[in-house]
């Protein structure tokens, strides 16, 4: 099970990533932990300073805008 982190205050687009990531991981049967990340200095601690940001297992593997489907299916 992969542990994703979506950084950001709670903006459209950070939800629009959580809604995008928990879509492909539903429709690729990938069993995934979701947690929304809001505080700034946790945010900051990832060194992500655009958001919304994708932390997975531990690892930053996107920051800034919404990613795509396909960059999405390639994390999982």
């Amino acid at each position: 099970m992969k542990n994703i982190k979506v950084l950001g205050s709670g903006c459209a687009n950070c939800k629009a990533t959580l809604a995008r990531i928990e879509t492909v991981a539903r429709a690729k049967g990938v069993a995934v932990t979701l947690e929304k990340v809001e505080d700034f200095a946790q945010i900051a601690s990832y060194g992500v300073m655009s958001t919304p940001g994708v932390v997975i297992d531990g690892k930053v593997v996107h920051a800034g805008g919404i990613p795509e489907q396909k960059q999405i299916e390639s994390w999982l």
